[in-house]
């Protein structure tokens, strides 16, 4: 079997009431040549047997606890040349990988690519704590995994996910490329459509600005090194 162009990966850890969703969106994909992979974190619900349903599903299990060892497993474990992410709770556009990555294979110097996201309130949800009810209205250009494809060769160059930070490991991620001034292209287009409930993640307020606080003193480490370099 030839290796996939692109390797979907999908963290989760029991996530039943949205994971079909979520699968479903990457199968509509107009782009057809991609590995689905799902990396559960032991999940006590159905949610591996939802996705084990799915012939095109390949399920690993996380071996270290955290979104960034979820995230690096799936790195380590794709085949693809170009890598993406999707929450268990969010849905790609039809066009998503084909707008993007046929952008990439046009353009070999740039190395990554986000878009425009549509945040949209999950039915039968409240808006959660911390949450502002202004990034409804609109869209907006997004620098979080859920719109990321990247080329697999960037993650050796600049590093996988931080496992030291609890939630803002993407932010990290996103901040040592742009330090590296890794060139890149935002798609004016909206690619994602990111539900918002009172379950999301990175909407503990304490934990994401203790991390925020963290890397944004990291980043000026950096910089610093490098005008001294």
């Amino acid at each position: 079997m030839n290796a996939p162009m692109v390797s979907a990966i999908i963290v989760v850890k029991n996530g039943e009431r949205y994971i079909a969703r979520a699968i479903d969106s990457i199968m509509a994909q107009t782009f057809k040549d991609y590995e689905i992979i799902v990396v559960d974190g032991h999940s006590s619900d159905r949610t591996l047997n939802i996705a084990q349903s799915y012939p095109q599903v390949r399920c690993v299990q996380q071996k270290k606890p955290g979104i960034a060892e979820a995230y690096n497993l799936g790195i380590e474990s794709a085949r693809g040349e170009f890598i993406a992410f999707l929450s268990h709770d969010d849905v790609w556009t039809s066009n998503k990988l084909s707008t993007q990555v046929n952008y990439l294979l046009e353009h070999p110097e740039i190395q990554y690519s986000v878009a425009k996201v549509k945040f949209i309130l999950e039915e039968g949800h409240s808006i959660p704590p911390g949450f502002k009810p202004e990034l409804f209205e609109g869209d907006r250009i997004a620098y979080i995994m859920e719109t990321l494809v990247a080329r697999k060769s960037l993650f050796d160059s600049v590093g996988k996910f931080n496992s030291d930070f609890t939630i803002a490991n993407d932010v990290d991620w996103f901040s040592r490329v742009k330090d590296l001034n890794i060139s890149v292209i935002a798609i004016p287009e909206v690619l994602l459509h990111k539900y918002i409930h009172d379950t999301n993640l990175s909407n503990q307020a304490q934990v994401n600005n203790q991390d925020l606080l963290k890397l944004l003193r990291q980043s000026i480490e950096r910089k610093k090194q490098k005008a001294e370099g």
